[in-house]
């Protein structure tokens, strides 16, 4: 089916969501659970294909996990369904209701966006993310995903379609765009007259393309340079397992740290404790000259590797004088996604959250964290890195709007 003829169906079959009460759209998404886990040998046979041709195009060992899945896996987003059914309903809510003095009730109430289209790269467990959380918040969802995970968003489509319009949903309210060409893509940049809101899921060329190119509105999503700060106060074995975990647990992902900030003070001990452990694990450090004096393996930085989202096993390290520093450097370079210190100092913590530019700030934990699911969202559609409308993780209220609804009793102005 052509992109225009997938764009009409799913705004046809957004006003039929907005009349789906709670109880039936939770009904349509158990019954997407139940088929992913009852179809799960067909998901992993299309998967098998994706992966099997991303090798021989020479994709890297973290960009084939991030595309890979497992039958765990397939269990967790049959799992990330189940739990945006229990999350509460954000539609048809009132944020607040005011009367006015001549009488007027006027609510500001829920409702959904209408079309959300969702561009991604190789991810598949996106494609069911996005359907759930689209549909819990009675929108319609229009899906272009990368041709590295075609034939796997391909099963996962048409399984959870048909499970779904079986308990109730409108024809069209989920949409898979097969055709995985750039032309195609950017078509999709410019139907405002049927695409509401566009989201874009994916690396630093993906994010560039849509935000240069879109003519629908779009939410950004980010590129995650994100950072790790050592103080000169910090519990340094606690910073290295936070290291080790925000760098590579999963490498290929945004909240995976990028960069390492270590102060000077405390540079030599903790340089030397984390080496032999990230050299074990893989990574290559590209760091600054008094980085490389220390760790003689590492290869020197240049000044682009400051603004790199590596998304694999590499990491930027260079020490600093201070806090101060350390914020003046996460600020001009980090892409706004998740920053972390790690420090025993209560003021240097506050200050690090208040005075750090980013949608998540932590301290003394990873920014692996960031995440939806984590933060108490269910699944999440991204995390937002610009500030307006959403910022961080996207839930179902981040995927609504609001309508004001006025009754009166004959009031004229």
């Amino acid at each position: 089916m052509d992109l225009i003829t997938l764009a009409i169906r799913a705004r046809g079959a957004a006003y039929g969501l907005m009349t789906l009460g709670t109880a039936q759209k939770n009904r349509i998404l158990a019954a997407m659970a139940d088929a992913l886990e009852g179809r799960m040998e067909e998901i992993l046979a299309a998967n098998k294909e994706d992966l099997t041709a991303a090798e021989k195009k020479g994709m890297s060992k973290s960009m084939l996990d991030r595309l890979a899945l497992t039958p765990a896996r397939i269990s967790g987003m049959a799992e990330g369904l189940r739990d945006v059914v229990k999350l509460p309903d954000p539609v048809g809510g009132a944020d607040e209701m005011v009367k006015r003095p001549n009488g007027l009730l006027i609510a500001k109430r829920r409702v959904p966006l209408g079309v959300i289209g969702i561009i991604y790269e190789a991810r598949p467990n996106v494609t069911t993310d996005a359907i759930g959380l689209c549909i819990k918040s009675g929108n319609a969802v229009l899906l272009r995903g990368g041709s590295e995970a075609i034939r796997s968003n391909t099963a996962i489509v048409r399984i959870v379609s048909a499970a779904a319009g079986e308990a109730g949903l409108p024809a069209g309210a989920i949409g898979l765009v097969e055709d995985t060409s750039r032309k195609t893509a950017e078509e999709m940049m410019r139907l405002n007259d049927y695409i509401d809101v566009l989201i874009p899921r994916g690396g630093a060329g993906l994010i560039r393309s849509v935000v240069e190119n879109a003519t629908v509105p779009i939410i950004q999503t980010g590129t995650g340079n994100c950072h790790i700060y050592i103080d000169s106060d910090a519990d340094l074995e606690m910073g290295l397992d936070i290291l080790i975990n925000a760098k590579c647990s999963r490498p290929a992902v945004c909240n995976a740290a990028e960069k390492l900030l270590v102060a000077r003070d405390i540079a030599p001990r903790f340089l030397m404790m984390a080496a032999e452990p990230l050299r074990a694990k893989g990574v290559e450090i590209r760091g600054c000259p008094e980085t490389c004096a220390m760790i003689p393996w590492a290869v020197p930085a240049t000044a682009e590797d400051w603004y790199t989202e590596y998304t694999d096993l590499i990491l930027g390290v260079k020490v600093v004088d201070g806090i101060d520093e350390a914020i003046g450097h996460i600020n001009t370079y980090n892409t706004k996604h998740s920053e972390a210190i790690v420090t025993e100092n209560y003021q240097k913590a506050m200050r690090f959250l208040d005075e750090v530019d980013a949608a998540a700030v932590y301290v003394n934990a990873s920014t692996r964290f960031t995440d939806g699911g984590e933060f108490g969202l269910g699944a999440e559609i991204g995390i937002s890195t610009q500030k307006l409308h959403a910022r961080g993780p996207m839930g179902l209220r981040e995927l609504t709007t609001v309508k004001y609804c006025v009754f009166g009793n004959g009031q004229i102005r």
